[in-house]
Formats: C-alpha cells, structure tokens, sequence
C-alpha cells in the first residue's frame, strides 16, 4: 500500500512574487499610443473605459469628439468598443486619461492634406467673422479666410451662415494653422469659362497705386498701371474712379494663384486712346482684341520672329502684376 506525503512543500512562491509577475505580464501604455477600449461606465462628464490596465481608463467629456459634446451618450454607447488615443499618463491613482478628439484631429488633418494635394474645392459656413477676415470649419478644423481673400461685396458680418466656395492656401498641422481661399475658388470657376484675349466689361472695385481692381462677374483681375495705356500715367487715379465702368481684355489667367492680369493698353488703336479718347477704345475693343490674338497665337507657332523677346516682356509685365 502507498503511503502519501502529507508535508507542505515550500514551493518559495508569494504573494507579492504572484504579483511582480502580472506586472511583468501587463500591458505598458504610454501617451501618443492608440488604443482598443471598450465603454465600462458613462459618468455625467465622462466616461470609464476598459483598455487592459488594471485601472478603468478615463475620457472626459471635452475630450469625446473634435465638435461641441453636451452628453457622453451623444458619443459612446456603454459596451461599445473603439479606439482611443491615450493622453496622458496614469495619475497617483494609477487612471490614464483618454481621447477621441485626437484621433479626430490626427485624421482630419490627413483628410485637407490630402484634399490640398488634389487642389480641391470644398463648402463650407462661415460660423464668424473677425477684422481679419472669416471662420469655417474643414473636417471639423477650423479655418481662416484672410480677408483679402474673400470675395464678394457683402460686409463680412453679412457672410454668418452663408457656404462658400473654398481653396487650400495653407496647411500646417505643426502652427495649426488651416488658411483659405474664397477668391481663389471662384477665380478657379470663373477661369473655366474665360479665355486670355477675351473682351469683358467689369467695374473698377479699387484704385491702388499699382493699379486697379476690376471686378468682373464677381471675380477680381488687376489691371496693372503699365497695361492702362502705352503713354505715361502717374497715377490710376488720374484715369479712373470707383466703380467706373470698362472694358478690358485679359492677358493672363493664374489659377494657381488664383489672379486675373487685365489690360486696356492692348486694346488701343493708337496710343493713349485710353487717356483721350477712351470711346474709341471701346467701340474698337474687339477688333484690337482679335489683332492680339492673332499676333499672340504666331508666336506660339514661332512665325513671329520677335516671339522671343515678346515672350520676356510678357514675362516680365506678369510679375509686374503681383499685388
């Protein structure tokens, strides 16, 4: 018959070993990582969520979405299981604290980098205006239309709550910094439907030294003082007034800078019609405008022997025009 050993064996395994070996199993979570959690509890301005610690996780309520959140039942469901970013790390109690709208950021913006990188318009609402120009949200960021780029003749004040048309100027997640184009967006639609040496009569917007503004179908175009007239102008202010009415023909049409180069010059028959006898520029407009296309149209084909130092000048008027 067998005899059994009744004596304890010291196995030299304790509590505090047992426990020193979970650690050593345990998940380690740091801030920046992105992680599984499902949701434990909904609290009155949070949330606790279960991600493996050995503390429920915590997300407070401002942090549950890159948009306004009145109620964590707006965002989580309890038993739902997500991803979370983690945002920072364990307190004297051993909670992380958590994040959805990290992730939200982080993908959206990927999304305007993306859409930058295809030159896409989007739509947006003005939710404010400010002095230097307009707000709108982008896949939940907010963004900026500096004044200079937004381009109607409605008070600022007056765009709140009105969808526009929109370029990417800038995106720069690191200066968290979202700029935008309203003029650049329409210039771009309009462009589809102009040609450089069409005739278009628009209104003098604004006289700068430089030149004038001429607003044509909705849409701003330079007219540079060296393309008024070929005799001298001091000042365009000697030649037009705010909201005179005119002719011009457009010279240049940058839609990736989203500018319309005009010109009146081009379109005298003799020179310094546009200071005298501004009338007959007018009547003559499109048979000037024809000539320019033609002659413009030889240098493309290189009939033209003096295409080559044409095309320099044209150059150097098109910077000439840059505000």
């Amino acid at each position: 018959m067998l005899s059994q050993n009744t004596n304890t064996i010291d196995i030299g395994f304790t509590h505090d070993d047992f426990a020193a070996l979970l650690d050593k199993y345990d998940y380690h979570f740091s801030p920046g990582d992105i992680v599984a959690g499902t949701v434990f509890s909904l609290e009155p301005r949070g949330a606790l969520i279960d991600i493996g610690a050995k503390t429920a996780a915590y997300i407070p309520i401002q942090e549950m979405s890159i948009n306004r959140v009145d109620a964590p039942e707006e965002v989580l469901q309890s038993n739902e299981t997500r991803e979370f970013f983690i945002l920072t790390d364990e307190n004297e109690d051993g909670q992380l604290t958590l994040s959805i709208r990290r992730i939200e950021y982080m993908r959206a913006w990927e999304r305007v980098r993306q859409l930058q990188t295809e030159d896409a318009t989007v739509r947006s609402l003005v939710f404010a205006t400010n002095r230097g120009g307009a707000l709108v949200r982008i896949e939940g960021l907010r963004g900026f239309i500096p004044g200079s780029h937004i381009s109607t003749r409605k008070p600022k004040e007056d765009l709140v709550g009105e969808e526009l048309p929109l370029k990417f100027l800038e995106v720069d997640e690191d200066r968290n910094r979202l700029v935008l184009s309203h003029r650049r967006a329409l210039v771009e639609r309009k462009m589809n439907r102009l040609e450089v040496g069409e005739v278009v009569v628009g209104s003098v917007r604004g006289i700068k030294p430089y030149g004038a503004f001429i607003d044509i179908g909705g849409v701003s175009g330079l007219l540079h003082i060296s393309e008024i007239s070929h005799d001298h102008i001091d000042t365009p202010h000697s030649v037009f007034n705010v909201n005179d009415e005119l002719k011009v023909m457009i010279i240049d049409l940058d839609a990736e800078r989203g500018r319309i180069s005009l010109s009146t010059k081009q379109l005298e028959p003799e020179p310094g019609d546009m200071i005298n006898n501004r009338d007959r520029v007018y009547d003559q407009a499109e048979e000037m405008a024809q000539k320019y296309r033609e002659k413009m149209l030889a240098q493309q084909e290189g009939v033209n022997p003096e295409s080559q130092e044409e095309g320099i000048e044209e150059e150097e008027f098109v910077s000439a025009t840059e505000e």
